[in-house]
């Protein structure tokens, strides 16, 4: 990726709140070795909105940062959209699903923000530039 993921994080959290999505919240996985540096996730009311949410993702981070997904799932069935971006991974779920995977159970270790529906990414204190460079473990 030629941004940092921080950089990915906040333009898709600018694009999740365009379409109106519910309970963004910003993790960072840079801790939890091995999956991603960070994921935005949020919710959508319809299997409309929850395109449309993934559509904007796609779409801002390809226009204004010329990154594409590396793969992307779950568009058959439109309850649980995953965009990967190899560093920043975009989960996209509907109500029932997100209760049912709970990711911030799964990963409860990884610091994680609320990004208010008003907010945008710029806002989200945990993608500031320099925030808790101690997380990422110096042996590579």
């Amino acid at each position: 990726s030629r941004h940092p993921a921080r950089v990915l994080a906040i333009h898709a959290v600018d694009a999740v709140l365009s379409k109106k999505a519910h309970d963004v919240t910003v993790m960072d996985m840079r801790s939890v070795s091995g999956v991603a540096d960070y994921f935005v996730m949020c919710t959508g009311d319809s299997d409309l909105q929850i395109r449309a949410i993934a559509d904007a993702v796609e779409e801002n981070l390809r226009t204004e940062l010329g990154e594409r997904p590396w793969h992307r799932e779950g568009y058959e069935h439109l309850q649980w959209v995953l965009l990967d971006y190899v560093d920043l991974v975009v989960h996209i779920f509907s109500q029932e699903k997100r209760a049912f995977y709970g990711l911030e159970r799964l990963w409860g270790d990884a610091p994680s923000e609320q990004v208010s529906e008003d907010g945008s990414g710029a806002s989200v204190k945990i993608l500031q530039e320099g925030h808790a460079k101690e997380h990422r473990p110096n042996a590579g």
